[in-house]
């Protein structure tokens, strides 16, 4: 056969198959992604009993995503790349609003107290007020949370620097981002002279009953507190086949329930990563955070003197308010 008919033929074959569509093989294990406000290393010894029960509990292979930020965990979801993930409340909108995601439970504070608060810490000794943190001179050392962590940016920027018409970055002598953990050892040690920081990871710290965690809470103080902050969310992607759903639902919602010895191990393990039981929740948990949010945009807007945008963020939080009338019904 001609060697010019012999290269169309190919051609042609080749054609009539990309315009056939490729089936995706389906991923056999079930990826979870682990928020990233502590380190990898610390995170990973306390969620691998959890995620071993959920693999048990499913019969197949669940394996855990650390993201080295939280637009890493929102993207990974958005690419299906991960299943279902704990994420904070702002990582967790972002992941509804960007990555397919649906809110389908939430954790709960093993304190008993619900939410959490955002906080500033200093070194302890160090004699830092807020006042004069506050004085904005650019002699101080600043530690940020990650630009999508609920407590280490959103909630000081909304109720403590926004209002005051502060601008973080050119408020400092320097400012970095980083995640919780990192700020409290960076303060602790004197490396951050302030940074943002939460309840909830301070209270982490303090399970751990080490000398190193004692030291460390030992050396700091809080200066600062927000409003306190709902609890975080469980986001699955929408798209999840619906028996896989109600498989991860009944594993989630009997997990650490009842009075037998197995419930007692369950709930002892979910004590190591901060919650009791988890319940039901939906995209509606994250009501208090775009409040949160859009206000923080009125107040920048109007410390911009920009029509336009502070009229956006007025109708943002008409229609916060609307659903939560709705809801309220």
């Amino acid at each position: 056969m001609n060697r010019r008919i012999i290269l169309a033929l190919a051609a042609a074959v080749a054609l009539a198959g990309c315009g056939q569509p490729q089936k995706q093989a389906e991923r056999k294990e079930i990826v979870f992604s682990i928020l990233s406000a502590e380190s990898q290393t610390s995170a990973e010894a306390d969620w691998a009993p959890f995620l071993a029960d959920m693999s048990k509990a499913l019969g197949r292979p669940v394996v855990a995503f650390y993201g080295s930020n939280y637009t890493a965990l929102i993207e990974a979801m958005r690419f299906k790349q991960t299943d279902l993930g704990w994420f904070t409340n702002q990582s967790g909108l972002e992941a509804v609003r960007r990555g397919n995601g649906q809110v389908f439970a939430r954790s709960v504070n093993p304190t008993g107290v619900d939410g959490y608060e955002a906080v500033i810490i200093v070194k302890t000794g160090s004699g830092l007020t807020l006042d004069r943190i506050l004085k904005c001179d650019r002699t101080l050392n600043f530690g940020m949370g990650d630009p999508k962590s609920t407590s280490g940016t959103l909630a000081p920027m909304t109720y403590l620097f926004a209002p005051r018409n502060i601008d973080p970055a050119s408020c400092f002598k320097t400012m970095r981002s980083a995640n919780h953990e990192t700020n409290l050892f960076s303060v602790a040690g004197g490396l951050l002279d302030a940074a943002t920081n939460n309840t909830a990871s301070m209270d982490r710290l303090k399970l751990l009953n080490t000398d190193v965690a004692k030291k460390t809470l030992q050396n700091v103080e809080i200066v600062w507190r927000s409003p306190r902050i709902p609890e975080d969310p469980l986001v699955w992607r929408k798209d999840l086949d619906p028996a896989l759903r109600k498989k991860l639902a009944d594993f989630m919602f009997s997990y650490g329930v009842g009075d037998t010895p197995e419930a007692a191990r369950q709930r002892a393990i979910l004590e190591k990563i901060q919650t009791k039981p988890f319940v039901a929740a939906n995209d509606s948990h994250l009501i208090p955070v775009r409040e949160m949010e859009a206000t923080g945009q009125l107040l920048e807007a109007r410390n911009r003197k920009d029509p336009a945008a502070e009229a956006k963020a007025q109708a943002a939080l008409a229609e916060i308010a609307k659903e939560r009338a709705a809801l309220a019904k």
